[in-house]
């Protein structure tokens, strides 16, 4: 009889341990799968500002969703909102045609995740070189982005781009 109980006993332990290894790997691929989708964003992210900086534009645009929506607020009042993937496409090569130099700094980023959408915000320091009445002008700008993305097909892309511009320098450069 002792022998039967001692055998049904480390039965027991043993489909414990097991449950609880396999609880233990869920948790562990679960905490994995988040830092892989946080990281995703963020190269998103970091690929936006890069693209712009090499008025890649048409590249960028594959980082929205085809409907995707941006809006531009300056010192918190509207400016424009753009619709889908052409609308942008154009609307930042038309812009960004504008410089010599485009130069984005992106900085701290906060990323809330839900399954298979996230938003976040994001810091950024854009600097501008062009020509304005015949001088070199460096513009300066402290820009915050608040996004909200969603994974299609494995891929996180940008649905939503809320483009906060809070503060603008401007200086002749030689």
């Amino acid at each position: 009889m002792k022998k039967i109980v001692f055998a049904l006993s480390i039965m027991i332990l043993f489909t414990n341990l097991k449950a609880q290894t396999m609880q233990n790997t869920k948790e562990l691929s679960d905490r994995i799968q988040v830092i892989e989708d946080k990281m995703s964003i963020k190269n998103l992210v970091d690929t936006f500002s890069v693209l712009a900086d090499q008025k890649e534009t048409q590249k960028q645009t594959l980082l929205f969703t085809e409907n995707a929506s941006v809006e531009s607020r300056v010192n918190g009042q509207p400016g424009m909102t753009l619709t889908g993937r052409k609308q942008i496409g154009d609307a930042f090569s038309s812009y960004l045609s504008l410089f010599e130099t485009v130069y984005h700094i992106n900085g701290q980023q906060t990323i809330e995740l839900k399954e298979n959408t996230a938003s976040a915000t994001s810091y950024c320091m854009v600097i501008l070189i062009g020509m304005e009445d015949g001088k070199k002008i460096k513009t300066t700008m402290g820009v915050y982005y608040y996004d909200e993305f969603v994974k299609e097909n494995g891929c996180w892309l940008i649905t939503k781009r809320t483009s906060n511009f809070i503060w603008q320098e401007k200086e002749e450069v030689e």
